[in-house]
């Protein structure tokens, strides 16, 4: 059965990102269609996949991580504007029997991201 799955680390801090607000929408229509909304548990993880079996169909996806809210709540000092705010990530599931995690390294200057196992 496939899945869904995300993990945020805090790079500026050298931790899991636990309460960083994620949401997870469906690319493909006029508007983005918003999945689910979600706060990462002290881990930095969901506390269940995302998406999972009849709900993981192949299609564009898009994960919106609220980086500059959460470094803002740990009491960094951003500029205003924050440098990142809100952290865009789309991408494609092709089989929905795979598991897909993405997972993203962030601080309040820069991010990265992979297909993780």
């Amino acid at each position: 059965m496939g899945k869904l799955t995300t993990h945020v680390l805090d790079t500026m801090h050298g931790s899991p990102a636990a309460g960083m607000a994620v949401r997870l929408y469906r690319l493909g229509g006029a508007e983005p269609e918003l999945l689910k909304a979600l706060a990462l548990n002290h881990d930095g993880r969901a506390d269940a996949p995302l998406l999972e079996g009849a709900a993981l169909v192949p299609g564009r996806y898009r994960l919106v991580f609220a980086v500059a809210d959460y470094f803002k709540a740990r009491d960094v000092q951003l500029p205003e504007p924050a440098f990142l705010d809100e952290v865009p990530l789309d991408f494609g599931l092709a089989d929905a029997g795979s598991h897909y995690h993405v997972p993203l390294l962030a601080s309040p200057w820069s991010y990265s991201t992979y297909r993780g196992s």
